[in-house]
């Protein structure tokens, strides 16, 4: 009998034990916690036919306002001059290719031969890009064109300068050179190119 009391006492005194009051302000904490926010999705908005996204333009912009160029047919004199432009490039292309053959091939000082031929080559991109924006209609191309023509003059002028075979060349580049300049300004290209009504506006 002595033993069970104890025993009683000890159980009664586990069941009767208190639980802990909750923390208050782990409650208020947990309460005041604002529920996450539901993703939102965004919509693209659809472009209009045409339209072209690119770096520096907006989303708007179509690619014909990019590459702006003028309409209508292109008139003969702006197609001679796009061909004259042609030409030159050509020729330059020629000439330095040569230079750059005798310089490798050890006629001459091939040093200096392959450093001509070369510039030769670099500056007849200048012409060239001049002519196809020319015979696509670009405002921009009239530009480089009238520089190579203005470039070619003092080249003209030291080949007359010679007592050579190259007096023919001079003759022929000036000819060239003098005969873009007129087709260049002439109001009929720069209209065809869409500068005139650039200005206007």
């Amino acid at each position: 009998m002595r033993s069970s009391v104890p025993i009683a006492l000890y159980v009664a005194q586990t069941e009767v034990r208190p639980r802990p009051a909750p923390d208050p302000h782990t409650t208020r904490t947990r309460l005041r916690t604002p529920p996450a926010p539901a993703p939102r999705t965004v919509r693209a908005r659809p472009l209009a036919p045409g339209a072209a996204v690119g770096r520096g333009y907006p989303a708007g912009v179509s690619s014909a306002e990019q590459n702006p160029k003028s309409e209508g047919p292109r008139p003969p004199r702006l197609t001679a001059a796009a061909a004259l432009a042609a030409l030159e490039g050509l020729v330059l292309v020629a000439v330095g290719g040569y230079l750059v053959v005798q310089g490798l091939s050890g006629a001459g000082d091939e040093r200096t031969a392959v450093t001509g031929g070369l510039t030769m080559i670099g500056l007849a991109l200048l012409p060239l890009i001049a002519a196809r924006g020319l015979f696509r209609l670009r405002s921009w191309s009239r530009g480089p064109a009238i520089i190579t023509q203005i470039m070619a003059l003092p080249v003209a002028w030291q080949l007359l300068q010679t007592n050579s075979v190259a007096i023919p060349a001079g003759i022929a580049l000036a000819v060239v050179a003098v005969t873009s300049l007129v087709l260049l300004v002439n109001p009929e290209t720069t209209q065809a190119l869409g500068i005139g009504r650039r200005d206007a506006a």
